[in-house]
């Protein structure tokens, strides 16, 4: 999470004079996601970029579609609003409770941003959301609508009503045997092709000198608490044991949802994702980063770039 603009600057720079196709980033608890992308835009960095994801919670969906137009004219190209419910208790937090039904919260969330998008009136009395606009008329490059994919329900209604799911900590089995299948039942339910498919895969060059343990929970270590991504991750097999975190990692990284190797058995690792059906594979190297600093995460991605460029 940047502290300052400019921060981001660097990395739009890296997908634009590199193989790299766009910029991606999370949720921002620091500076707003969205902004910090604009900035980056104005300062003459206008790359493809994506949010992977923004939480429902803190925005309504006419904002949230606002805020993705505005991200995909000053860019010039087109962009992915990913979004999400975030966790249960962060749900409580912010809204005073939690969404009953969370696949009907997400779908009534998508049609707003869907239907304000494509440049019509939205006209909705939900259980969650109510609309009652339209956006001005802008000429605006697309913006493809995404969900936070980890389990089976979200990859369904991902099939039905998104444009784009979006993977975390997802190994590449776990992709091909649960997650795409149910992408595909939901797509084939309404007669739709299959949305885009992209993973957001956590890595880092294994050197002698580096930690496992640390690098690992200091990217995901919150993730790995969390009990959706820890039922998730039981599903593709790999247990966390919130007492044994050294233990949980080995399992992680041999389970393939955090990879680690030199930068080309990465590479090798990355095309398993294509092999499955990934259409996009997004470099996070927030451990690298958190423990030794951007200009190292910088050199290491631009070293495994090289290597996976096609």
């Amino acid at each position: 999470m940047p502290m300052r603009h400019e921060q981001v600057l660097p990395f739009a720079a890296l997908v634009q004079w590199t193989s790299a196709r766009r910029l991606w980033q999370g949720q921002a608890l620091t500076l707003d996601t969205h902004h910090g992308f604009v900035f980056a835009a104005g300062a003459g960095f206008k790359v493809p970029m994506g949010v992977g994801v923004a939480l429902m919670p803190f925005r309504h969906p006419h904002e949230a579609a606002l805020h993705a137009r505005s991200v995909a004219v000053a860019s010039g190209h087109p962009f992915v609003a990913g979004i999400g419910p975030g966790a249960v208790d962060f749900q409580r937090h912010l809204g005073g409770g939690e969404y009953a039904s969370q696949l009907k919260a997400i779908r009534e969330y998508v049609v707003v941003m869907r239907t304000l998008l494509d440049g019509d009136e939205v006209d909705l009395d939900g259980e969650y959301f109510t609309a009652h606009a339209a956006l001005p008329p802008l000429p605006t490059p697309e913006v493809e609508v995404g969900l936070g994919v980890l389990r089976p329900g979200m990859a369904r209604l991902a099939g039905e009503v998104a444009d784009v799911a979006i993977t975390w900590l997802t190994p590449a089995s776990y992709l091909r045997d649960v997650i795409v299948p149910a992408m595909r039942e939901g797509a084939e339910k309404v007669g739709r092709p299959m949305p885009r498919l992209v993973a957001m895969v956590p890595m880092f060059v294994a050197e002698p000198d580096r930690d496992p343990t640390r690098i690992v929970l200091e990217s995901n270590g919150v993730h790995l608490m969390l009990p959706h991504y820890r039922d998730m991750l039981s599903r593709a097999g790999i247990e966390i044991d919130a007492q044994q975190p050294a233990e949980s990692v080995k399992r992680l990284i041999s389970g393939g949802g955090f990879l680690s190797g030199t930068p080309e058995e990465l590479a090798q690792q990355m095309d398993e994702f294509h092999a499955v059906g990934v259409d996009e594979v997004v470099l996070n190297l927030t451990g690298v980063a958190r423990c030794y600093g951007n200009q190292v995460a910088m050199g290491e991605m631009e070293t495994i770039l090289g290597e996976a460029a096609p």
